[in-house]
């Protein structure tokens, strides 16, 4: 019988995987500054616009451009009054301006603390507030709502930009004559002491910060989705960034392509732990082109950005899949997805029938891999050539080390192939949470040396070192005495050919005080229909009696994170307050 510490999934890796890395003593601005002085004139950032009768046009920004403006902006951060680790909001769409705002705040040393644009005043006043930003970059959309809430917080400044800016020339003038005053986009000025970025950019141009950033100096603030509460921010220092990245190198180093040809789509909000280290981070670190998508919910442009930039990286999540899979052109075969190489898919539970669709209709293979805002973000994904297992998150990154604990002790090792709490360790955890001290010594504990990251998440390993989530502790259901797993259940019910999108959750049993029932909210596809009795009918030959929610509700849409993971506990909450 194999141990944890023996790390089995080391013999599972693809060969050319390395089992062991050294990792760069330097910030992580400086993989940008690598790339810049190694490909000055290659494609860092592509800008699409998809325009009557023209169709989809784009314009670049190299990786020479992409440093010299973060270095303008860091430099004018300085002289604005910004002091090492001070935090910095970005208040951005995926676009150019967030990518030199990410990249100017930590030449700056400051922190860079990136939030839900799209949220309401009262929560991004929340997270504004508990990160202590003294400074926000904002898009003219969101600017009013960050002014309102700026009297509640300690934010000095609002540096601003317009998503016409890095526009192609024809796309920026047919905004500007018919978009950007209907839309929302129009800002005559900022307000007085607050500052334009391009005049920032211009003004500071060839100037850089004088700030000594350190590997062990703090780089983010990421905010945890929240799916369970009130949003923690996970504070990671440059080391542990920069380390992930080097993880995840050993993985992309296997595909036939030099990194420089290839093409990834961000389409992954970059305020989320996953699209700004996989997609921005490690996209700048390896020289690869990112084509910028802001509304990953806006399917036709996911899929025409695919389609003509032959992306050739595809980091997405399973709502993602799921909408392309159920899209008619896709069903149709009138878009073409044979560019793509490595599709990853991550941050919530891949079901197996999306999987199997989407590698139907696509040509393609989909893998899965697993990260945490905590372990900022890759920790697991499934070899590219060996076997990709179904069901499973794959095998831990290199440096990592796994156990699987008892969930009553939090100690005791579970054996090979039976479920408890995933625990991790390695170079790129994150050192707690900001402000909340009791939260951070919960879920980071020494033993052995080692730092330890207790998850929160129900796994088991198999011999072969593949781990599988189960589901998340604290979603665990307890229906007549046996511990069910909504995740489980999720993927049977996502098996019915009717059936588009599902959550399960459990409720207060009303009939019988103390106890819980199992509930489904499900999303039908267009033209489909099935009843109550249709779905438990279904499930009755792939669950357990208990496991099947005898309490099942359709709806329209289902209640998601920003970035696509369904909210449970607002389902939950929706059993409560149906209004």
């Amino acid at each position: 019988m194999v141990t944890y510490a023996e790390r089995p999934w080391i013999n599972s890796y693809d060969v050319g995987m390395p089992s062991s890395l050294e990792f760069p003593e330097v910030p992580l601005h400086q993989l940008l500054k690598d790339s810049a002085k190694r490909i000055p004139k290659h494609t860092a950032l592509i800008t699409p616009a998809n325009l009557p009768l023209l169709g989809r046009i784009s314009s670049a920004v190299t990786y020479e451009e992409l440093d010299r403006a973060s270095d303008a902006l860091a430099a004018a951060l300085t002289d604005m009054g910004l002091k090492k680790s001070d935090r910095v909001a970005i208040v951005m769409p995926n676009s150019v301006a967030f990518v030199i705002s990410f990249f100017g705040i930590l030449k700056a040393g400051g922190v860079v603390a990136a939030t839900n644009p799209t949220y309401p005043a009262d929560k991004m006043a929340h997270q504004i507030n508990d990160s202590d930003a003294k400074f926000v970059l904002a898009m003219t959309l969101f600017y009013p709502t960050v002014k309102e809430i700026q009297p509640r917080t300690k934010v000095n400044s609002v540096i601003v930009a317009n998503i016409k800016e890095y526009l192609p020339p024809l796309a920026k003038l047919l905004f500007s004559i018919a978009k950007e005053k209907k839309e929302g986009h129009f800002l005559e000025a900022p307000e007085a002491g607050d500052y334009w970025l391009q005049d920032l950019l211009k003004r500071y141009a060839g100037k850089r910060a004088n700030v000594q950033v350190s590997p062990d100096d703090l780089a983010i603030f990421q905010y945890t989705g929240g799916t369970t509460g009130v949003a923690k921010a996970a504070m990671s220092k440059h080391r542990a960034l920069v380390a992930n990245m080097i993880q995840t190198e050993g993985i992309l180093d296997l595909l036939d392509t030099a990194p420089e040809d290839e093409i990834s789509l961000g389409a992954i909000p970059f305020f989320h732990v996953y699209g700004l280290v996989i997609v921005v981070s490690t996209s700048i670190y390896r020289g690869c082109k990112i084509v910028l998508t802001p509304n990953p919910r806006d399917i036709d442009d996911v899929l025409g950005n695919i389609e003509t930039f032959r992306t050739t990286l595809f980091p997405a999540v399973p709502a993602l899949y799921n909408a392309i899979n159920n899209h008619a052109k896709v069903q149709s075969g009138e878009i073409d997805l044979s560019s793509l190489k490595l599709c990853i898919s991550g941050s919530a539970p891949l079901p197996e029938a999306t999987k199997a669709e989407f590698e139907r209709l696509s040509g393609g293979s989909v893998r899965e891999g697993f990260g945490m805002s905590e372990a900022p973000t890759a920790t697991h994904v499934n070899p590219i050539y060996k076997e990709n297992r179904l069901g499973s998150i794959g095998l831990p990154l290199p440096e990592m080390d796994m156990r699987i604990v008892d969930l009553e002790d939090g100690e005791t090792d579970m054996p090979v192939g039976e479920a408890g709490e995933l625990l991790m360790a390695g170079p790129n955890l994150m050192v707690g949470y900001h402000g909340m001290l009791e939260e951070t010594q919960n879920v980071l504990r020494e033993k052995d040396g080692k730092t330890w990251l207790y998850t929160g998440d129900v796994a088991r390993m198999d011999e072969d070192g593949y781990f599988y989530i189960v589901d998340r502790k604290k979603d665990m259901a307890l229906i007549g005495g046996y511990n069910v797993y909504p995740t489980a259940v999720e993927n049977a019910i996502a098996s019915h050919p009717a059936v588009l999108e599902v959550g399960v959750a459990g409720i207060p049993h009303p009939e019988r005080e103390g106890q819980e029932a199992l509930k489904a909210w499900i999303v039908l596809k267009p033209g489909q229909s099935a009843t109550a009795d249709d779905i438990i009918s279904f499930l009755k030959d792939t669950l357990a009696p208990y496991e099947i929610p005898r309490r099942i509700t359709f709806i329209k849409e289902l209640p998601k994170t920003a970035v696509g993971k369904t909210l449970r506990r607002e389902l939950a909450r929706m059993e409560h307050s149906p209004e």
